[in-house]
């Protein structure tokens, strides 16, 4: 089995990362809102990660309604933000941008 990533913590993730923020509270993880011209391309938008977080073994915490996709990362067995986070934020913003 492959060790997973050292826990970094959200502050050095969202440093590093384009609009992305804290999560409020006393969990460590990060967030972000993305907004799509429809439910299709939401969808879309979800479905390419999808097979990245599966490629990663990473999947993260969403919520969608219609043009909009809140994400929320965390790596639960580290109990907080790792590299597999800013990985898979970083893909997510390449996957928007288009």
């Amino acid at each position: 089995m492959t060790a997973r990533p050292a826990r970094i913590g959200a502050a050095a993730a969202v440093a590093r990362l384009s609009g992305w923020e804290i999560l409020p509270g006393d969990r460590d993880a990060i967030r972000k809102t993305f907004r799509f011209g429809d439910f299709n391309r939401a969808f879309g938008f979800m479905t390419r990660v999808a097979i990245m977080a599966d490629k990663l073994d990473h999947h993260p915490e969403w919520f969608n309604v219609y043009d909009r996709v809140e994400v929320t990362l965390a790596t639960h067995d580290a109990d907080g933000v790792t590299e597999l986070d800013v990985t898979l934020a970083a893909f997510m913003d390449r996957v928007a941008a288009g």
